[in-house]
């Protein structure tokens, strides 16, 4: 392991040291999954939850037993309501109201927040001039909003800002 990977670990684990100390409240990781047909009836897709996160902007960071540790690329969220009835409005309207329905299936709280879609990023020398949304350029992490995008900024600064604001929020933000 080099040292820029070492040195995101040791950032992302004080991140979420920090996040857990203040009570910053975390979200549902879950799995979208669409079951194979059973006996030739098909059933209805669902989310299984595989555990709990915090979500810091482009990354989300492992907050519950199960999660602890690792880290993901941000990827859809679906509040968790009653899904409604299908209105054929819009294709991304009918998306997003299946990904509720899911998730209700899921047995997810309701109101709760599902991350899902989320690309695990693993924590090893993979990360060195990676092209993800974390990676090591000259043994020092970097973090950019998509694997697109170009523009990059040093993690250490990334965490500082981010994580300030989901412990102390300015006035006004969660109201």
């Amino acid at each position: 392991m080099t040292d820029g990977v070492a040195r995101a670990q040791a950032l992302l684990d004080d991140a979420a040291r920090r996040l857990r100390t203040a009570g910053v409240r975390d979200e549902a990781l879950g799995e979208y999954v669409r079951p194979k047909a059973v006996l030739g009836v098909r059933r209805e897709p669902t989310m299984r939850p595989l555990g709990r996160v915090w979500r810091v902007g482009a990354l989300l960071i492992g907050s519950s037993l199960e999660t602890g540790g690792r880290v993901w690329a941000t990827g859809t969220i679906t509040r968790v309501t009653d899904p409604g009835r299908a209105q054929f409005v819009s294709v991304s309207a009918e998306t997003r109201r299946a990904y509720r329905a899911a998730a209700v299936r899921g047995r997810f709280d309701a109101g709760d927040t599902v991350n899902h879609g989320a690309t695990p990023i693993p924590l090893d020398d993979a990360l060195v001039d990676g092209d993800g949304v974390l990676f090591v350029r000259d043994d020092e992490p970097f973090v950019r909003w998509s694997p697109t995008s170009g523009a990059a900024v040093p993690l250490v600064d990334y965490l500082t800002d981010r994580v300030a604001l989901l412990v102390d929020p300015p006035a006004g933000a969660t109201d």
